[in-house]
């Protein structure tokens, strides 16, 4: 695992979306949830990964494979900066490329989408992920895993975003 330099005092809650449609999508999934595991500093009871869902591609170039799609929560000391690094890193060790091209294939992609209860936009990262309630492929895994759950400026929980976009 990689060092890290700043640690939180009390492990955050954070939730990252899992990506791929490049490769062996399943091996892909096996392996990074591995490596996110090492950094999960909760009991194994909060360490949650939801059912693997085969997707269509969104806003992809034609003929684009289907994509694997997967959340995980997990308990973290990481900082937000410290967390987007170690995904970064594990991308890279699948086979992703730079640079980074928003919507086309990818062997892996992993996505911050909150941690804890920050709120920030930087260049590097804005969380809550802003485009969550948007995605069936991240509301229906998260929904598998964390049902009642909303962040502070969330009007409804992840199963109630959900439904919505059933509609």
């Amino acid at each position: 695992m990689l060092d890290y330099h700043f640690n939180l005092p009390e492990p955050t809650q954070a939730g990252i979306a899992i990506g791929s449609n490049l490769g062996n999508s399943r091996q892909i999934f096996e392996q990074a949830i591995k490596q996110i595991l090492e950094i999960h500093k909760g009991s194994p009871e909060a360490f949650l990964v939801s059912s693997f869902y085969e997707t269509l591609p969104v806003n992809c170039p034609p003929h684009s494979p289907n994509f694997l799609n997967a959340v995980i929560q997990l308990e973290t000391s990481l900082s937000s900066y410290d967390l987007i690094g170690f995904l970064q890193k594990i991308e890279a060790d699948a086979g992703r490329t730079l640079p980074r091209i928003q919507n086309t294939p990818r062997t892996l992609d992993l996505d911050l989408l909150y941690h804890g209860t920050n709120t920030l936009t930087t260049d590097l990262l804005t969380l809550p992920h802003p485009r969550i309630l948007e995605r069936e492929f991240v509301l229906r895994p998260l929904a598998e895993i964390v049902p009642h759950f909303s962040l502070p400026a969330w009007k409804k929980t992840v199963q109630e975003y959900l439904l919505d976009l059933k509609i």
